[in-house]
């Protein structure tokens, strides 16, 4: 079994980059406290990387 994360957006992307914006999307959030689970690749990673400061990573049971 894959290892998982919980990524929980904290921040509203309203005065955000156009692109940070379409990554919130893609990792399936959208509103602050929205929260999801994937798997830990490093393409999810990278999304993550690009959007830190709008959402808390954390491992998922």
């Amino acid at each position: 079994m894959a290892k998982q994360i919980k990524i929980t957006q904290v921040v509203s992307q309203i005065h955000c980059l156009e692109v940070q914006k379409r990554t919130i999307l893609a990792l399936g959030l959208g509103r602050p406290n929205y929260s999801v689970v994937k798997n830990d690749t490093p393409q999810i990673r990278g999304m993550i990387n690009r959007v830190k400061h709008l959402v808390k990573v954390e491992e998922s049971k």
